[in-house]
């Protein structure tokens, strides 16, 4: 069991000593714009360390957008983010599920999610595998429910698309967490990261506000039982005051 958190961008290394954690996640550009990113002045510290790295896309992304001037440009963001991610040595980049609106057809935003599979299997596929994680709320979301979840995997699972889940985001959703590793792998196959958080907001709100382990609605056993029984990474992206203590409550 594994245990890290999302950190500050500039000192990765630094800021996992002070936590004492194994896994890391950050970004490597602003995660509200799309410039893209630049060479990570520790690149080669981070690729030489035993600590586990993992980064975050920015939240503008989004593959699924029938907008053509969203889509387009999330794509190159993608391949960018990849890019950059296999300089750090990363282990997987995680990119939101995205969403269509609501006048829009849920099933062309998972076929946008597969031709941007489709398009880099043939250029050999992705130095870093894409991890899609699941969301909390947004109109015809293309990973909110887990049956939406379940039409999106049947598109691009065979490409060998990572998973992210985040307890946080599937609480809000209104998806139960306990059993839910289970779940998860019975739809995608595998977990490859879990982002590990509390809610500020009750069952079903698809509001997304992450609060420490000890301090949400979500009962901090459910949490600790998710953590043990996972066997994938664990990056808190809680409050980063009670980080420690919630790195010190799981391992505990």
């Amino acid at each position: 069991m594994q245990i890290g958190a999302h950190v500050r961008d500039d000192d990765p290394l630094a800021a996992a000593a002070e936590l004492d954690a194994e896994v890391v996640q950050f970004f490597l550009s602003d995660p509200q714009g799309w410039k893209a990113p630049q060479p990570h002045p520790r690149a080669a510290e981070l690729k030489d360390s035993e600590v586990r790295v993992f980064v975050h896309s920015p939240y503008v992304i989004n593959v699924a957008s029938l907008n053509n001037r969203i889509r387009i440009p999330s794509r190159k963001a993608v391949l960018q983010q990849v890019a950059a991610a296999a300089e750090v040595g990363a282990e997987g980049v995680v990119v939101h599920g995205g969403h269509v609106t609501k006048n829009d057809d849920p099933a062309e935003g998972v076929a946008n999610w597969r031709k941007l599979f489709e398009r880099q299997q043939q250029e050999g596929g992705f130095e870093v595998p894409v991890l899609i994680e699941n969301t909390a709320g947004g109109a015809n979301a293309m990973a909110r429910g887990f049956d939406d979840l379940a039409r999106l995997w049947d598109a691009v699972g065979e490409f060998g698309a990572g998973f992210c889940l985040d307890t946080c985001h599937a609480h809000s959703a209104g998806e139960d967490l306990v059993g839910i590793v289970e779940r998860v792998r019975s739809i995608t196959g595998r977990l490859d990261l879990v982002h590990l958080n509390n809610s500020r907001d009750g069952f079903g709100s698809r509001r997304d506000r992450h609060a420490n382990i000890g301090s949400g609605s979500i009962d901090p056993e459910v949490l600790r039982e998710v953590c043990a029984t996972a066997n994938a990474p664990v990056v808190l992206e809680t409050p980063p005051e009670g980080q420690a203590e919630d790195i010190a409550y799981l391992r505990g």
